[in-house]
């Protein structure tokens, strides 16, 4: 069972990471470990080339780490991203991007994630990303 709603990840995203809220960033579903968050297609994304950049894949792959780790832990404001990887696999087509992420070892100061990002027309890999957040240690 996740240790925080939807809800409750919608309200800490709207009070304390402004950025997710002006990407329009959605999160889609959360489970124990797991965690769905949609970018919805936007001009704004796009670099010189026609693609979206890389930093609005990078920001939406933590954002959905981050909702997947707090589902384990509940609410814990100060986890933060000590490791953060990505591999751009292919060019996502105009549309909307979808991240699947996922807690794949979680200790008690440590958690390791993995997320794969991919274009909603194509339903092709975009990019795959792994990361790792520090816990606080008030937390336990």
């Amino acid at each position: 069972m996740s240790e925080i709603s939807i809800v409750q990840m919608e309200s800490l995203i709207r009070e304390q990471l402004p950025f997710a809220v002006e990407s329009g960033f959605i999160l889609e579903s959360l489970a124990d470990g797991r965690a769905v968050v949609r970018a919805p297609y936007r001009s704004s994304f796009l670099r010189p080339g026609g693609t979206i950049a890389g930093p609005v894949m990078m920001g939406l792959a933590d954002y959905a780490i981050y909702a997947a780790l707090l589902s384990r832990i509940g609410l814990v404001e100060l986890a933060v991203t000590t490791s953060f990887n990505i591999n751009f696999l292919s060019r996502p087509g105009e549309a909307d991007l979808i991240a699947d992420a996922g807690i794949i070892k979680l200790g008690k100061r440590l958690a390791v994630g993995e997320v794969e990002i991919v274009s909603a027309d194509r339903n092709n890999l975009v990019a795959h990303v792994t990361a790792t957040y520090s816990i606080p240690p008030d937390s336990a």
